[in-house]
């Protein structure tokens, strides 16, 4: 788990790293415009966690979920804005959420929980819901999306794959949405037609957690290891 789990943060801060202009964009267009560049660099320092080692422990779910919470803060501690509190907590809950589930339990359903415990703790830290124009209009479909692949009995490649998939579909369709909730709201009227810079992170963050989970690297080719 723990190596699928540093796979994807991996491939996320590369993809970010890629998408940092884009996303920049989008945010100067509805907000601080600094959003790629504050994901850029919080997901550097998470590759910087990473190499510089493993958490400690034996059970696999403790120090997967230890390398998240870990993960979480150092975003908290690097990223600017609201980005920075919000994804923070996302890793963190979804951390605590894989650390305290059964060795047992199927790799799908626990990427769910994982997910959902994210979404509770950015809705509390940030008392959004969807439709309001924000990273939450990604997320939520997504994990809908992953708990009917799970009920499907899908692999954790599957459901990350319907996950993805339901959050690129979120993200598109936070363009016509009027923002009523971060700073974008202050534009009113101006926000719509704009996708949702959080959204398109979100999304780009699903996206490689997919591609991690069923062994993409971040070339777009499978690992040997995946075939």
């Amino acid at each position: 788990m723990i190596d699928v789990i540093d796979a994807w943060l991996r491939l996320a801060a590369d993809r970010l790293h890629e998408q940092a202009p884009a996303l920049t964009a989008l945010d100067q267009a509805i907000g601080d415009g600094d959003h790629g560049t504050n994901m850029d660099r919080g997901f550097s320092a998470i590759r910087a966690l990473i190499d510089a080692g493993r958490p400690e422990g034996d059970e696999p779910r403790v120090v997967a979920g230890a390398r998240l919470r870990t993960a979480g803060r150092t975003l908290i501690s690097t990223v600017g804005g609201a980005a920075g509190p919000l994804y923070g907590t996302a890793l963190m809950r979804a951390g605590a959420a894989v650390a305290e589930s059964s060795p047992d339990a199927d790799a799908g359903a626990a990427v769910v929980a994982a997910l959902d415990a994210a979404i509770a703790g950015i809705q509390q830290l940030g008392k959004a819901m969807p439709g309001e124009k924000t990273m939450l209009d990604a997320l939520v479909p997504a994990a809908e999306a992953g708990r009917t692949a799970a009920a499907a009995e899908m692999d954790a490649a599957g459901v990350t794959a319907a996950m993805a998939e339901a959050a690129e579909a979120g993200a598109l369709a936070t363009i016509p949405m009027l923002a009523t909730k971060g700073r974008a709201s202050y534009l009113g009227e101006r926000s719509v037609g704009h996708q949702d810079p959080g959204a398109t992170s979100s999304t780009l963050l699903l996206r490689a957690l997919a591609d991690a989970t069923a062994g993409v690297g971040a070339d777009g080719d499978a690992s040997p290891d995946a075939a």
